[in-house]
């Protein structure tokens, strides 16, 4: 018989949790209080930066790398497949990974080449970064970038054509603590019915279960972001002590992005415009002057550490969680959902699950 499962929350690791599970023979809805794929709904995956990788590995435990470890192999053949199946593009790049000072580069140097990671000390003026000419550097050429928004519109596409249900412009009741959950009521009345539940809502995530998992660590962090359109581009992704500078295919370049601990709260400021902007101006002069094209925000699932809840509830049967990934959604997104899946339909995971247990 056709498991039925209903997924809440349709961001990045909603969305591949939902393509793992059909690929699994699953009969799969998505829930979504805003609008897949779309720009309005405040969340990280349409807002991300879209790098393929944690940024600073070398600060994060094995647990977190564990997840992203696999990331770019997966980016590069899904957006193959994706463009094949649906004929969207979702700009997959291996763009590189310029590290500025100040960083551990022993540590970064260990790490890199524990995890086969190519990685050369380079001075920053070698890539055009003129205002930063005697600066020693780390360049990573094998990092990679997508567009998060093109990469969520091809997933809505493939799951459209896969038959997955979308429960749009749809909350669901705070649940209740029970015994099992076969039933799960939205804010209009409906009556939602499945065989399992899995819960990918990001931020939201703790509103939603705060009745049943008081331990569950998940709080809000926004994050704002610039775009501008230089005459001349990077070409390749910068980071500097927590800031980067993102160039796309068509000439766009992304700048940002904050961490702040505002809540709900996902209005953009002057204060932090102001501060990215000096900051990208910093790295590349010739943006002084230069229209700022765009100025928006997402709202990440911040987590202790960066570690996300990947497992069954611990006393709702039927119940699952996979959130609480942070800044690294997608990055962790194909690890998890294939984590996610496999305990879900009994299968034995290809990692060990203890580590991302919720308790």
């Amino acid at each position: 018989m056709t498991k039925k499962v209903v997924i809440v929350g349709g961001g990045i690791v909603g969305c591949m949790t939902a393509m793992e599970l059909v690929k699994r023979g699953c009969q799969v809805t998505i829930v979504e209080r805003n609008q897949i794929a779309s720009q309005t709904s405040g969340e990280s995956s349409w807002a991300g930066g879209g790098i393929i990788f944690p940024l600073l590995p070398w600060l994060y435990s094995n647990a977190v790398n564990l997840l992203t470890n696999q990331a770019a192999n997966a980016y590069r053949e899904l957006s193959q497949r994706l463009l094949y199946e649906t004929g969207v593009d979702s700009h997959f790049d291996q763009s590189g990974f310029l590290l500025l000072p100040a960083f551990d580069l022993t540590a970064a140097e260990t790490w890199c080449a524990n995890n086969q990671l190519a990685a050369l000390p380079v001075k920053a003026s070698a890539f055009a970064v003129q205002s930063l000419s005697g600066e020693d550097a780390l360049w990573l050429p094998s990092v990679c970038q997508i567009r998060p928004p093109y990469f969520m519109q091809a997933m809505r596409r493939w799951l459209v054509q896969n038959k997955v249900t979308m429960l749009e412009n749809t909350e669901l009741v705070p649940l209740q603590q029970t015994a099992v959950l076969n039933t799960w009521n939205t804010l209009t009345g409906d009556t939602l019915t499945a065989d399992q539940f899995v819960v990918t809502s990001g931020a939201w995530s703790f509103e939603l279960l705060k009745q049943t998992s008081a331990q569950l660590n998940i709080k809000p962090m926004r994050g704002q972001i610039l775009l501008y359109k230089p005459q001349k581009n990077l070409e390749q992704i910068v980071y500097r002590e927590g800031f980067y500078m993102i160039p796309r295919r068509d000439g766009y370049l992304l700048a940002g992005s904050t961490l702040e601990d505002v809540g709900f709260e996902a209005a953009v400021t002057r204060e932090v415009r102001d501060e990215i902007s000096a900051k990208a101006q910093a790295i590349m002069p010739e943006l002084k002057g230069m229209p700022i094209i765009k100025h928006w925000s997402g709202l990440r699932p911040g987590t202790p550490e960066n570690l996300p809840t990947i497992s069954a509830h611990p006393s709702i049967e039927n119940l699952y969680l996979n959130t609480g990934h942070f800044r690294y959604g997608l990055t962790m997104a194909p690890a998890s959902a294939k984590l996610i899946a496999a305990l879900m339909l009994g299968e034995k995971p290809e990692l060990d699950a203890s580590p991302y247990a919720c308790r």
